[in-house]
């Protein structure tokens, strides 16, 4: 499995289901499973940092980086196991377990001030300076309990993030009102 001229038998979709917990579908896994045979070129049964770059659509993500940690040298098992989280099926706590390796560069199962910096100055590039993505961070880390020298745990940016969102989701209703009403 995982190699170009190879099939996938009933069994090996069978058990690629079980891996990414029936998230997807045997003929979502089929399509998976052509996608990741065009993406390992070399036939290695692996996709390597420079073959997930070939996708253009990954490689203009401005956390193609981060990402590349994640998923280089995937095999095919792996590789759906990782797209599991984006899946519809996927539960808000699988996408967000996601979202927190992203922000966990070094893997150590903690978030500091700055891997978050890291990723906003990712996200957000030259639209605002250093110093306001600082102080937006910081504020944001108080409002949550947190200071700076904080090390957030899996539930811990689950709170930070939920505050991130509530702020987000009442700037956009209020925008909505003062421009459309």
């Amino acid at each position: 499995m995982g190699n170009a001229s190879s099939m996938l038998t009933q069994y090996d979709i069978e058990e690629v289901q079980e891996h990414c917990h029936k998230l997807f579908s045997q003929q979502e896994i089929v399509s998976l499973y052509q996608r990741f045979c065009q993406l390992d070129r070399n036939a290695k049964g692996f996709i390597s940092a420079d073959e997930f770059l070939s996708v253009p659509e990954f490689a203009m993500n401005p956390l193609s980086q981060r990402l590349l940690k994640m998923v280089d040298g995937l095999n095919f098992k792996d590789f759906v196991a990782f797209l599991s989280a984006f899946s519809a099926k996927a539960s808000v706590q699988q996408k967000i377990q996601l979202i927190f390796k992203v922000y966990d560069s070094d893997g150590n199962g903690k978030v500091s001030f700055n891997d978050i910096l890291e990723v906003l100055c990712d996200l957000s590039g030259s639209f605002i300076s250093d110093d306001q993505r600082e102080q937006v961070l910081t504020q944001l880390l108080e409002e949550a309990g947190y200071s700076r020298n904080s090390y957030l745990m899996l539930d811990d940016f689950v709170k930070v993030l939920s505050i991130l969102f509530y702020v987000y989701y009442n700037c956009s209703i209020l925008y909505q009102f003062i421009f459309f009403v």
